[in-house]
């Protein structure tokens, strides 16, 4: 362990919530994710997030759809009702196809921007979205850290779930942009990630400065996470799945801020 680590946060794992490529959920996924060498690629697909009625699933991008869609997997399996849960939403790319209609529109003579585009180009339309599904008022975070959007978005769940000293609910999620926005950043995939952290001491966390983020173990599951940022969980989600002692880092926001995740 680094000599010059920062202090230590202790949580628990209480849900988990996944969607990506070969990874259809987490309970379906996570024999693959204890073998990584039985994980083969396949495309996301996003199902209509049944939790949203049909108009505001017409509504909602992907980045929504998907968020909605971890998210509920994650708070079924930690058992826990969603309205009753302060969440922190974090994605490096936000909702990319709205992003690319608006510049479209902006780029037009007449530069018309619809009133549903304009309030789904927030960067907490996922975490508002959620809200108002579960009818939840408690409070929600959105955050942005380009490649380390998930490690800033895990340091700031554990930190609220210790804080408040209650269960708060983490979604990382990314989809690809439209050309030519992709060809200057280009995603392979979506991919979508959501946990219920309690206070406790399954899994603790900690600033240090080691470099190097962990691999996966698996050329096509490494390629999916230095592809995608949410997908920078993967190797703590292969942790979590085998459920044995483990160390991981996560690629963090600069020199100094890896996050080290240990079980």
């Amino acid at each position: 362990m680094n000599a010059t680590a920062g202090p230590e946060l202790a949580v628990d794992v209480r849900g988990v919530g996944l969607l990506g490529p070969g990874l259809e959920s987490w309970a379906a996924a996570s024999a693959r994710l204890r073998d990584p060498l039985l994980w083969q690629c396949a495309p996301t697909l996003v199902p209509a997030p049944q939790r949203l009625p049909a108009t505001e699933r017409r509504r909602a991008g992907a980045v929504v759809r998907l968020s909605i869609v971890v998210a509920d997997e994650a708070c079924a399996m930690a058992g826990l009702e969603p309205a009753r849960l302060a969440s922190v939403f974090t994605s490096s790319t936000g909702e990319p196809a709205n992003c690319h209609t608006l510049c479209e529109a902006l780029a037009a003579p007449e530069r018309l921007v619809s009133p549903t585009r304009f309030t789904n180009s927030v960067h907490n339309a996922a975490g508002g979205y959620w809200h108002i599904a579960v009818q939840g008022r408690r409070p929600s975070t959105s955050i942005a850290a380009f490649d380390a959007s998930f490690a800033a978005g895990l340091l700031e769940a554990a930190v609220q779930a210790v804080t408040l000293q209650e269960p708060v609910l983490l979604v990382a999620a990314d989809v690809p942009y439209p050309e030519p926005l992709h060809a200057k950043r280009p995603l392979a995939d979506a991919f979508g990630v959501a946990l219920v952290l309690q206070p406790g001491r399954q899994l603790r966390l900690r600033l240090c400065e080691d470099g190097l983020a962990s691999r996966c173990g698996q050329l096509g599951l490494d390629a999916v996470c230095d592809s995608i940022p949410a997908a920078r969980a993967l190797p703590l989600l292969i942790a979590l799945a085998r459920g044995e002692p483990a160390r991981c880092l996560l690629e963090g926001w600069g020199p100094g801020a890896t996050l080290e995740a240990s079980l």
